[in-house]
């Protein structure tokens, strides 16, 4: 698990970049709405986790 999570940290964006240009290569501007669609995908994932984490911080520290 030390060397997986590198991996696929580096991996992934690089998959979706080179993906991206082989859609741009086969369909040419249909491109376009991929891109927009990963915008949308990347917002929704990022106000899920601001929102988590701004639930996580107004809780009061759990006393062990």
């Amino acid at each position: 698990m030390r060397i997986a999570k590198p991996i696929l940290l580096v991996t992934t964006p690089l998959g979706v970049l080179a993906g991206l240009y082989e859609g741009y290569r086969l369909a040419g501007g249909l491109v376009v709405i991929m891109a927009a669609m990963l915008g949308v995908l990347i917002a929704a994932a990022a106000t899920v986790i601001a929102t988590i984490r701004r639930e996580q911080a107004r809780e009061p520290p759990e006393r062990q």
